[in-house]
This record gives C-alpha cells, sequence and structure tokens, in this order.
C-alpha cells in the first residue's frame, strides 16, 4: 500500500537520466524555511551580512576544500536565500564512470552518491545549521530541497551570472522583501 496514496508526495524536479556527480556547471538557489531573513538585510542595494549570513559565505567559500573536482563561481548570499553556481570538473579519468548517461540512484532511501551535487549542498546546508545550533540560533532551518538547473551553454553562463550579480539591486521587487509581502 502507498502512503497516503501518492496524494501529498512532491516528485524530485532532478532530471532521472542525469548524473549530479558527473562535470557540469549547475546553478544553485537554497532558500531558508518559509522565507525567513536570518542572512541580512540589503540596504542601498548591496547586501549587509548578519553573523549567520557572515558563516553561509564562509562556508559556501569553503566549499572547494571539501570536496576534489568542485569550484565555485558566482554567488550571492541574500536576506533568505543563497544563489551560486557550482562547477564539478574531475579528470577524464575520475569522469569516465561518470560521463554516461544512466539515472542517478544517490539519495533513494540510500547514502548520498560521493561528489554528488546534493551531497555538496547537503554537507554545506549541514554546515551552516550546526553552526546556527551550537552559536545560538536554534531556530535556523533550510527549505528541505534545493533548486537546481544545468547550465549547457558559456550565454546561459553569462545570463545566470548576471541575475546572480543583480540579484541585491533588484531586491525591492522580490515578493519575499517584506515591504511587497502584500503586493
Amino acid at each position: 500500500m502507498t502512503l497516503y496514496r501518492n496524494k501529498y508526495r512532491v516528485e524530485s524536479t532532478r532530471l532521472p537520466s542525469r548524473d549530479y556527480a558527473a562535470n557540469g556547471l549547475y546553478f544553485i538557489t537554497i532558500c531558508t524555511d518559509k522565507r525567513r531573513h536570518f542572512f541580512g538585510n540589503i540596504q542601498e542595494f548591496a547586501m549587509q551580512l548578519s553573523d549567520v549570513g557572515k558563516i553561509a559565505e564562509q562556508f559556501w567559500l569553503e566549499i572547494p576544500n571539501h570536496f576534489q573536482h568542485t569550484n565555485i563561481d558566482s554567488f550571492v548570499i541574500m536576506p533568505n536565500h543563497v544563489h551560486g553556481i557550482i562547477i564539478i570538473d574531475k579528470l577524464d579519468n575520475d569522469n569516465i564512470v561518470h560521463s554516461r548517461n544512466v539515472p542517478d540512484e544517490s539519495n533513494q532511501f540510500g547514502g548520498l552518491k560521493p561528489g554528488s551535487l546534493q551531497t555538496i549542498i547537503h554537507s554545506y546546508k549541514s554546515s551552516v545549521t550546526r553552526w546556527c545550533g551550537k552559536n545560538g540560533y536554534e531556530n535556523f532551518r533550510w527549505q528541505p530541497r534545493f533548486y537546481e538547473n544545468i547550465i549547457r551553454a558559456d550565454s546561459s553562463l553569462d545570463n545566470v551570472r548576471k541575475y546572480i550579480n543583480n540579484n541585491p539591486i533588484k531586491w525591492e521587487y522580490d515578493k519575499d522583501n517584506k515591504p511587497n509581502l502584500w503586493m
């Protein structure tokens, strides 16, 4: 018998034929639970980081230190979310197994696949949450999932970088910006 008869199940947004440990550029968005503003505020079109925001930024910058063949590109910490580009770039010998178009079976009632995008984001979110718990921010929470888009072309990469870099400037129009909540 299927629990809740699949009524409340949200299907994965991941491509079923994509190996998310394979080389690629990934545009990531990670939101706080209920879009609460934990990371700071936008003042004069620039992000002013809170203590939690500074840790979120520091831990994002440290991602390449913890994951071999992983780099970061443009990113921004916003009041209630993080946008960033993660690059997985394994050497040819390391990527042979991952380059085939096979389904990514990670995180389907089992452990996370080493070096996969899911593992990177899970570790990042866990590190920020753990720091918050140890430093008086026990009410900090992330949304359970994250959003990802695979960047497939240089023109797309340029557009994503512009979007990330312009995010603080456009914050006044964001639906999660408190003055705009009733728009």
